[in-house]
């Protein structure tokens, strides 16, 4: 299973948002430069996140965004598994609720352990991660 574009995108966004903040508003045409994002691209999913209240906007001259929560308590996931709601509009469990929710419960607790600050200050590392480290680290060391 793949992370949808928006998805992926808005993470994009919110670690540049945490990493480049320092508690002032970020401009999305910053954002936009820097992730090679279109700018009308960002604003629909900053519209989302800050719906989500997951960032706050600031007006006037020098706003922008700034997230809504310091970056070490904001967490990719957007709900908690166990709800006692079901998804559907009328509060009832649809026929692969079940299903979802457990993939829902392994990626929340992955998720739940990992904060912006951990992906800003590369705490993260996974597989591919640690064999390019491996690769490009022993040729630096050797000089090669």
């Amino acid at each position: 299973m793949r992370l949808s574009t928006k998805g992926r995108y808005a993470v994009m966004a919110m670690v540049d948002l945490a990493q480049h903040s320092a508690g002032t508003p970020i401009s999305l045409a910053e954002i936009a430069d820097r992730q090679e994002i279109s700018l009308s691209y960002l604003e629909q999913l900053f519209a989302m996140l800050r719906k989500g209240g997951l960032v706050k906007s600031v007006r006037g001259p020098g706003g922008g965004y700034l997230l809504a929560h310091d970056r070490s308590e904001t967490r990719a996931t957007r709900c908690t598994p166990g709800a006692p709601v079901g998804c559907r509009g009328n509060r009832t469990r649809c026929a692969t609720h079940d299903l979802w929710e457990e993939l829902g419960n392994q990626i929340h607790l992955y998720l739940s352990s990992v904060s912006l600050a951990d992906v800003c200050e590369q705490r993260v590392l996974g597989s591919s991660g640690r064999l390019h480290c491996a690769t490009f680290g022993n040729a630096a060391a050797t000089g090669t």
